[in-house]
């Protein structure tokens, strides 16, 4: 099945072509009332609620009739030959507009919470879905698309269950009950009527769908506006250094036009829809009207009778005009239902199964072994990434890998922390496989410091935390101390309580870092990786960086990706990678002194550079 996300040109799914009802769309969309279940009390009684208020509704037309009758010197008489005036029977009024109110408060009331708590309920799976996901989903799906199924989606969820479902009833219901008064007051007049509104309900169908599609077309040409704001806005700088600014404006001016032109296009239909519903749906009423007069004028109804037909008349015109609506936002319930279905369906990381369990804490000394690894993307299974991978790290010990860009390093530890299946060969720590670990237990006892560090949006202190969320003050600060990041936290006025900014944008590269560090610290893993986690620093930052991590790799096997190379002449043994193989390993001299080798070619590259 295809996925739909952001299109191409940003519109949110919702606004993605609806799936077509058939008996297979709408069972397999139906699926998601099981949320609902917990909350089926609510619902049952909210649809009795729903249904009593529809009642007091359809009694109306009724009454005004009767009313109309006594008005005019025909009172209402009981079967018990009891007559009933005017007074009682606007007091009769009285009473039904009194507890459809009532009814309509409490069904409201009611519906209200069935929503939300259900709304709640599948945000909720949506989003532990999310983060139990593994990385290769992320990689074939946008960002964008993915939170679109949290928020767009869910949205029209909501919108179904707190309003849809009870206008879908109710219209129903109107249409019903509405046919089967009109053919009690007149049976002549109800085939007349029935035989003038079907080609005007047909037009109005098709009005309406192409009213749609234009109004889709819109929608899309002002996301194409947005877009450029976005992009604009966020590359301001590139915009300005290439002296863009009058091109960027003409763009946008451009998209503005096209936007404005669908608009037009849109209105011209929706201008003549409104037209035709005026002349045509209303003509229809007056021509009923007309023949009902005739009736009344020959004997055949009475006034209050003609009253009572009209306003049913009225109604169940509503009523079908509704359903048109109504069958469009079931077709976008239903869509939205199957694109959370998806999501729901993929299948999850085994995360978290002994912590479930209450099993006894893994210990992992940190001895790794690689037995002939190999792996192909998923998405791309011809193209080896890495071939026969093969090398084994001793508890503590401390390797570097390094090679040109797209060798294979950062994959090589990727495989480590078991973000990819392996497609040959076999992964040990401790002597057992990957797959005889619980995968939680396994990567908490991982520790990486990434080259580009992301940081949360709030405190220092919390983003130390991450490393372990219940540690204590004294714990933060001691790591803070170690990763040389706690003369910068104290500098600030806040201190720990300074907020970072969003992806930590109100601290340096070098202050990201040391705050990465502290987390990794913090975690006290026994299986360490640096990926290239002081390429991107300035030489002072650089070395107080370095002083942290060389306090973070103490007693702990550590894996190193590198492009500095003089970073890395402490470590016990470099593994140079290229073309998904290990072409040259051993100690920095043994490898420095190979003028034929990579690893010096690259050294003396570096140096000329430097």
């Amino acid at each position: 099945m295809a996925r739909r996300g952001l299109n191409a040109n940003g519109a949110s799914d919702s606004d993605a072509p609806k799936v077509k009802l058939t008996k297979e769309s709408f069972q397999h969309g139906l699926r998601i009332f099981r949320y609902v279940l917990p909350y089926r009390t609510k619902f049952i009684i909210g649809m009795v609620l729903l249904a009593l208020s529809s009642a007091t509704v359809m009694a109306f037309p009724w009454v005004i009739g009767k009313l109309t009758d006594a008005a005019n010197g025909k009172p209402f008489v009981l079967s018990n030959g009891l007559t009933i005036g005017i007074n009682q029977i606007a007091l009769g009024l009285f009473s039904i507009i009194l507890l459809q109110g009532i009814f309509s408060f409490g069904r409201i009331w009611f519906f209200t919470q069935v929503s939300e708590f259900t709304v709640r309920d599948i945000r909720q799976a949506l989003y532990q879905k999310f983060v139990t996901l593994p990385i290769p989903y992320f990689e074939k799906n946008r960002v964008g698309a993915i939170t679109s199924r949290i928020t767009s989606d869910v949205g029209v969820i909501q919108d179904s269950f707190s309003l849809t479902l009870a206008e879908l009833f109710r219209q129903i219901m109107t249409l019903i009950v509405g046919i089967i008064f009109i053919m009690m007051v007149s049976v002549k007049l109800s085939l007349f009527m029935l035989l003038t509104f079907p080609p005007i309900v047909v037009v109005a169908i098709i009005f309406g769908r192409k009213i749609r599609v234009l109004a889709k077309a819109t929608q899309d040409e002002l996301a194409k506006t947005n877009v450029i704001v976005e992009e604009t806005l966020q590359g301001i700088n590139t915009v300005k250094a290439f002296t863009n600014e009058l091109f960027e404006t003409g763009r946008y001016t451009a998209s503005l036009t096209r936007t404005v032109q669908a608009a037009l296009r849109s209105n011209l239909y929706r201008g003549g829809f409104v037209s035709f519903v005026i002349i045509g749906l209303f003509g229809g009423i007056i021509l009923v009207l007309w023949r009902a007069a005739s009736l009344v004028a020959s004997g055949q109804m009475t006034i209050g009778d003609l009253t009572s037909f009209a306003l049913y008349t009225i109604f169940i015109g509503a009523s079908v005009g509704g359903l048109g609506e109504l069958y469009g936002k079931v077709q976008s319930t239903l869509g939205a239902s199957e694109r959370i279905l998806e999501v729901l369906e993929e299948e999850s990381e085994p995360t978290h199964q002994k912590a479930l369990a209450g099993a006894t804490p893994l210990h992992v000394h940190g001895d790794i072994n690689y037995q002939h690894v190999a792996f192909s993307y998923p998405t791309r299974p011809d193209l080896a990434v890495l071939k026969d991978i093969s090398f084994a790290i001793q508890a503590g010990e401390k390797i570097a890998l390094v090679g040109p860009s797209g060798a294979g390093k950062s994959t090589i530890v990727q495989l480590l922390m078991q973000f990819y299946p392996l497609s040959g060969g076999r992964i040990l720590v401790d002597g057992r496989g990957l797959d005889q670990f619980d995968l939680t237990e396994l990567r908490s006892h991982i520790g990486i410091v990434p080259q580009e560090t992301l940081l949360f949006g709030g405190s220092i202190r919390e983003n130390i935390a991450y490393g372990k969320i219940d540690a204590t003050d004294a714990e933060i600060q001691t790591a803070a101390r170690k990763a040389n990041a706690w003369q910068f936290i104290q500098s600030f006025p806040e201190g720990l309580d300074t907020v970072v900014g969003e992806r930590g944008i109100k601290l340096s590269g070098g202050q990201r870092q040391r705050i990465a560090i502290a987390r990794a610290i913090l975690k006290d893993p026994a299986i360490l990786i640096l990926d290239e986690a002081t390429s991107s620093l300035d030489s002072e930052s650089e070395k107080l960086v370095q002083g942290a991590m060389d306090e973070l790799m103490k007693d702990r096997t550590s894996i190193i990706i590198a492009h500095r190379l003089s970073t890395i002449r402490k470590v016990d043994k470099i593994l140079v990678i290229d073309g998904g193989r290990i072409v040259e390993q051993g100690t920095h001299e043994e490898l420095a002194d190979n003028e034929n080798g990579l690893y010096a070619n690259l050294l003396k590259l570096q140096f000329e550079l430097s």
